[in-house]
């Protein structure tokens, strides 16, 4: 797949307490749909310390939906990136994987 027909939102916060999640992902939801014409791929991004039950939980959120999930470790092993790239029919069931993920991982920052 290359560059152009993935989405990332250039936006990072720690999902499990903003301090405005309404504003977030109203910002978020315009800003998707001024980006493309939708069903479109999106690259979502986490950052969450390197616990492999943390991970697990988190690539059972988008388990059986065709995602193509990639993990990071941090030079020193503290941290872990997961990338997770997904065909999303809108802004709104991108939003509800973020507010999924908030809900279930503690402690994760999604970029």
């Amino acid at each position: 797949m290359n560059e152009r027909n993935c989405i990332f939102a250039d936006i990072s916060m720690t999902m499990s307490s903003p301090t405005n999640p309404d504003e977030f992902y109203k910002k978020l939801k315009g800003q998707l749909y001024d980006t493309v014409s939708w069903p479109a791929e999106y690259l979502f991004k986490f950052i969450v310390k390197s616990d492999l039950e943390k991970i697990a939980r988190l690539e059972t959120i988008f388990d059986n939906l065709g995602a193509v999930i990639n993990t990071t470790e941090s030079k020193n092993g503290k941290y872990t990136s997961v990338s997770i790239n997904l065909l999303m029919k809108d802004p709104d069931a991108v939003i509800e994987k973020y507010k999924e993920v908030a809900e279930k991982i503690e402690d994760v920052i999604s970029l």
